[in-house]
């Protein structure tokens, strides 16, 4: 078990993060290539992966230098997720390049003490085999997850409009309590079912949480207590079965001043019954409304415990920006 204390400082500095956090993203999918354990939540992006790795260059450096450092197991280096990759990948890998190589050794020698580590990882303590490894990741980046980045920031950005509303109508022990299953918060503790025990002491440093998408079950907090704290956790429901392609009746019922002004009111999320007193309809009426715009595939839907929160999709967003719903109303 994981148990990370908070002093009455750390509780007013918790932070959500903006955005997918690209490094960590990338060792969770790594991960998600070396089980079958909840494939079938990635079905889509595993086949699309699998074909795209398949006999290339890129593949073999999947299997020869990325797999090895960031092994499925108890244990994987932290330089490899520094703290300012939440600014993008750019900077996280410049990060990653600028880690001092002491720090470098001292986790390259636990990685081979608790998983058997490749001994090339070594080398890693030179920056230009960093910056090698940082030329790996990013292609991997861009091969496999960035053609899947809209599913990931419309998740991201769903997860955060639920534990916006969650901390505001229950305060901070609603949020620390309703992360993810396995997580439980007994003030002032949070206790986190773990591949190993121990305690995390925050001593003022607040703690920053990560929603990932590629995340699967168990949460994951960096192996070093001493550097800013963070802690990654999965997405709390399942993956939704992808939306029906947009049809032309789809689109076309997209177009009516009812609709456009629920698009509108959904850029800030809302509840099938705000949006049903907003729109001035039965809430039967809003549920149809959203149903249309989540098949046409311009807003998402998350449920927390008994609410149903609506949200945009980067393509209802980008859709709502160039006017057309207002124009159409």
């Amino acid at each position: 078990m994981l148990r990370i204390h908070f002093t009455p400082a750390d509780l007013t500095r918790i932070r959500l993060a903006t955005r997918p956090d690209p490094l960590w993203e990338i060792v969770f999918s790594l991960h998600r290539l070396q089980t079958s354990q909840g494939r079938w939540a990635y079905a889509d992006w595993y086949r699309a992966t699998q074909d795209t790795l398949a006999n290339t260059t890129l593949g073999k450096a999947v299997r020869r230098l990325l797999v090895p450092v960031v092994p499925r197991a108890a244990y994987f280096p932290d330089f490899l997720t520094p703290y300012e990759a939440a600014e993008g990948l750019g900077v996280g890998l410049a990060a990653m390049v600028d880690t001092p190589s002491a720090r470098v050794a001292a986790e390259v020698r636990r990685l081979q003490e608790t998983t058997g580590g490749p001994l090339w990882a070594r080398s890693l303590v030179e920056s230009r085999a960093r910056e090698e490894l940082g030329k790996a990741l990013r292609a991997y980046h861009d091969a496999v997850i960035a053609p899947f980045q809209d599913d990931v920031f419309a998740r991201i950005a769903a997860e955060r409009a639920v534990r916006a509303r969650v901390t505001v109508d229950t305060g901070v022990d609603g949020l620390l309590g309703g992360l993810a299953p396995g997580i439980r918060w007994r003030p002032p503790v949070l206790e986190i079912d773990y591949v190993e025990d121990r305690d995390l002491h925050l001593d003022g440093r607040g703690l920053r949480l990560i929603p990932s998408y590629f995340c699967w079950r168990t949460p994951v907090a960096l192996a070093d207590n001493t550097p800013r704290a963070v802690l990654t956790y999965p997405l709390r429901d399942t993956r939704a079965p992808a939306p029906e392609h947009p049809s032309g009746v789809s689109l076309g019922a997209l177009l009516g001043k009812t609709r456009a002004a629920a698009l509108r009111t959904l850029a800030h999320g809302a509840t099938t019954t705000e949006l049903a007193q907003y729109l001035g309809v039965s809430p039967a009426t809003a549920t149809h409304h959203t149903t249309v715009l989540r098949n046409a595939g311009l807003i998402t839907t998350r449920r927390s415990q008994n609410t149903v929160l609506h949200t945009l999709t980067p393509v209802g967003a980008a859709l709502l920006r160039t006017g057309t719903p207002r124009s159409a109303a």
